[in-house]
């Protein structure tokens, strides 16, 4: 019984990481894995190189991106999309992985509770007294 004791720390401090930052990265890659597989052609990009272009074809790992006013035709893999700037469709699919997001904590969060106007507090009234001076 003494020895789970002496864990309970450390294992207290692994669940607090997980919560804190293992869940949120893990959250964030899904949302992006997302994103680069609905990628189709017509689709607006930004590689995490910088070079923006225009997906024209699409293979399993490969995107083809035509870039620049010569329209100069560039392969990439699909993992260097760092995010989609305009969908063919007028609607981008970051946006709608972000609506799809936002649904899900909507449903979770609560409403705040009302304050009620007029009333101040002590330390605010205090403040509020020594400034008419």
């Amino acid at each position: 019984m003494n020895s789970i004791l002496q864990f309970a720390p450390l294992i207290l401090i692994f669940v607090v990481l997980y919560f804190l930052m293992i869940r949120p990265q893990r959250k964030k890659e899904k949302q992006v894995n997302a994103m680069r597989n609905a990628l189709q052609a017509g689709d607006k990009v930004t590689t995490i190189g910088g070079i923006k272009g225009q997906v024209v074809k699409t293979k399993d790992d490969v995107l083809t991106i035509q870039v620049g006013a010569d329209k100069v035709k560039i392969d990439i893999m699909r993992w260097a999309i760092s995010r989609v700037d305009e969908a063919k469709s007028g609607t981008s699919v970051k946006k709608e992985a972000a609506d799809k997001v936002e649904e899900k904590s909507e449903k979770s969060e609560e409403k705040p509770a009302a304050r009620k106007p007029g009333k101040l507090t002590a330390k605010a009234a205090k403040t509020t007294d020594t400034s008419k001076e």
